[in-house]
């Protein structure tokens, strides 16, 4: 019989001999590729038989084997690498990336209108500048997303216990290391490259994401001033700031025009929604620290349809204003593009009712409820 352990750390046994001679003849072992005796006292198993359940193997060639199985597979692994993989993993769901693509998509649709705006003026030069800027929007979205989560360890052990630090798999100095240095890293580069009215705006953002998280002010314990900083920093401060910028960048001074002037309102409105609907999927935890949220306060169905109602006003004064301006919109885009959106978010308010409003269904309408803010800004360009 012949005992060899292949590189991926498996043992193959294969039956050389018949069983009136497996017991007078040992044919080598092979570990890895390299021959080994076993001690002459240990007797090996056929195996081809039905009898290899009536006799164990020893106990002395189990450890040889297992002592060589578990070398190999060490052998084939760097835990240096596997650590900079974890670190990379919980770094990745710290920064939440749900929260970022809404961010590069905001920026990329505003920066996309400006230029359509005027191509005129479209240099190679400006992909520098517009790669930096989204760079620091990034890093001040983890920055606020980030603190969020250093102060929210104990509710999210609850709500979230798949984010890194209430997880374990991060921990909270790293995760102060990480917002310290988005915080710098982001006030630097637009400093740099962006003026300081831009500057003061990103500051006002990062000042805003402070005070919701951070005892003593913890804004976020207050219903109405949690919905509002997070409607102005990702609603307006955002498309502004962005718009602003790209025509800055381009050298023309600010002006408003109707297809941003519409993204504005219309995504404003949007993150007020999603700050009333983020609170569904934590109520549990939320009611646990006695944290006060409308989803606490009036209950998981009333805010489902309190923000349904509200997204499908904001599809409703789009078709309309599409309508009645069809010379600054396209309307054969805008009205049934809106018209699908209205109509797969009734559908999904109708299955979250039919599932009796469970937390898996409760957050698959949360997440639905972000896939409809990315599908404005892809759509918005083309307006």
């Amino acid at each position: 019989m012949e005992l060899s352990i292949s590189q991926s750390s498996c043992i193959r046994f294969s039956a050389m001999a018949k069983h009136s001679s497996a017991y007078h003849h040992q044919p080598p072992l092979h570990l890895a590729g390299k021959p080994f005796s076993c001690p002459k006292n240990v007797g090996l198993v056929n195996l081809s038989t039905p009898r290899m359940w009536s006799k164990p193997v020893p106990i002395n060639c189990r450890k040889i084997s297992i002592r060589a199985c578990s070398q190999v597979g060490a052998a084939g692994s760097d835990p240096v690498l596997n650590r900079i993989a974890r670190f990379q993993d919980a770094c990745w769901r710290f920064l939440r990336p749900h929260t970022i693509r809404g961010t590069a998509l905001g920026s990329a649709a505003l920066v996309g209108r400006a230029l359509i705006e005027n191509t005129h003026l479209i240099k190679w030069s400006l992909v520098f500048k517009a790669l930096s800027g989204l760079l620091a929007l990034i890093c001040g979205n983890g920055y606020i997303v980030g603190i969020n989560q250093i102060y929210d360890i104990g509710i999210d052990k609850v709500n979230k216990p798949y984010l890194p630090i209430a997880a374990g798999d991060l921990s909270v100095q790293s995760a102060w290391s990480l917002v310290i240095f988005f915080a710098i890293a982001g006030v630097s580069v637009v400093a740099l490259n962006f003026g300081p009215f831009i500057t003061s705006l990103y500051s006002l953002g990062l000042f805003l994401g402070t005070i919701y998280s951070v005892p003593p002010f913890r804004m976020k314990r207050f219903p109405v001033a949690a919905f509002l900083i997070i409607a102005t920093v990702r609603g307006f401060l955002l498309n502004f700031g962005v718009y602003y910028a790209t025509r800055a960048a381009l050298g023309l001074p600010f002006q408003w025009s109707a297809p941003v002037a519409f993204i504005t309102s219309f995504v404003t409105l949007f993150a007020l929604v999603i700050a009333i609907t983020k609170d569904l999927p934590d109520v549990e935890g939320d009611r646990k620290f006695q944290i006060s949220t409308l989803a606490t306060k009036l209950g998981v169905r009333n805010i489902a349809f309190l923000g349904s109602g509200l997204l499908l006003l904001n599809y409703v004064s789009a078709i309309l204003i599409a309508f009645y301006m069809p010379q600054v919109f396209r309307r054969n885009l805008m009205i049934p593009a809106h018209m699908i959106l209205a109509s797969c978010l009734i559908f999904q308010t109708w299955v979250l009712e039919k599932a009796n409003y469970t937390k898996e269904a409760i957050s698959g309408f949360y997440r639905f409820i972000w896939n409809l803010f990315y599908s404005e800004y892809l759509v918005f360009p083309f307006i």
